[in-house]
C-alpha cells in the first residue's frame, strides 16, 4: 500500500505543480482577490474529475490486460515527456514570467468547469492514474481508496498552498513557481521510468 500511497502524493504534487488551466485560474484570482475568496476553488478537482475517473475506468475495466498494461507504457512515455517539458520551463526560467492574464469569476463552480475543459484531468486518468487505480482495487479496496486520498488530498494542499503563496508574497511566488517546476519535473521523471518497468515486466 505504500507504494499506490507514495505514488499518489508525488504525481498530486505534480499535478498541482505543472502548469495549466486550472492553476492558471487559481493564481489569477489568489493575485487580483486575495486567498480567501481563492481557497474554495481548489477543491473544484474532487466534482470535476468524477466524471473523468467513472468514463476512464469503464473503458479501461472493458479492455484486454494486455491493453492496459500497454497503457501503462504509454503512460510513462507522457510522464517522462511531462517531466521533459518541466525541466525545460525551469531552465527557460518561465516560473518567472509575468502571470498569465486569465479572465476568472468568484464561483467553484466556474473553477469546475475550468478543470472539466482541461484536457490533463483525461489524459492523466487514461493513461496514468487509471491503470495505477485499477491495479492498487486488484489488491484490495483499502489501496484504491488510499491511492486516491493521498493523491486528491496532496493535489488540495499543494494548490492551496500555491494559492496563498502567490496571494501574500507575490514578489517570490513566481521564483517559487519556477523551483516547484524543477521539483514536480524530478518527481514525474522517476514515476515514468517507474511506470515503464512496470508495464515492461507486465508484457514480458
Amino acid at each position: 500500500m505504500l507504494t499506490y500511497v507514495l505514488f499518489g502524493v508525488s504525481y498530486g504534487f505534480a499535478a498541482a505543480a505543472q502548469p495549466g488551466q486550472l492553476q492558471a485560474y487559481l493564481i489569477s484570482r489568489a493575485v487580483s482577490t486575495g486567498w480567501r475568496r481563492t481557497l474554495p476553488a481548489v477543491f473544484a478537482p474532487l466534482l470535476s474529475d468524477l466524471p473523468v475517473i467513472v468514463l476512464v475506468l469503464l473503458v479501461l475495466t472493458r479492455v484486454p490486460p494486455a491493453m492496459v498494461s500497454g497503457l501503462r507504457l504509454v503512460g510513462g512515455v507522457f510522464l517522462l515527456y511531462l517531466a521533459a517539458d518541466a525541466i525545460r520551463r525551469w531552465r527557460r526560467r518561465d516560473g518567472e514570467a509575468p502571470l498569465p492574464d486569465v479572465p476568472a469569476h468568484r464561483t467553484f463552480i466556474e473553477a469546475v468547469f475550468v478543470n472539466l475543459l482541461n484536457p490533463n484531468p483525461y489524459l492523466g486518468w487514461a493513461l496514468v492514474l487509471g491503470p495505477w487505480l485499477l491495479e492498487a482495487l486488484e489488491r484490495s479496496s483499502a489501496t484504491g481508496v488510499a491511492l486516491l486520498g493521498a493523491f486528491y488530498s496532496t493535489l488540495v494542499v499543494a494548490s492551496g498552498a500555491m494559492v496563498v503563496l502567490f496571494s501574500l508574497a507575490r514578489a517570490l511566488g513566481p521564483g517559487v513557481a519556477r523551483w516547484m517546476l524543477l521539483l514536480s519535473g524530478i518527481a514525474l521523471g522517476v514515476f515514468g521510468v517507474w511506470q515503464l518497468c512496470a508495464g515492461a515486466r507486465a508484457v514480458l
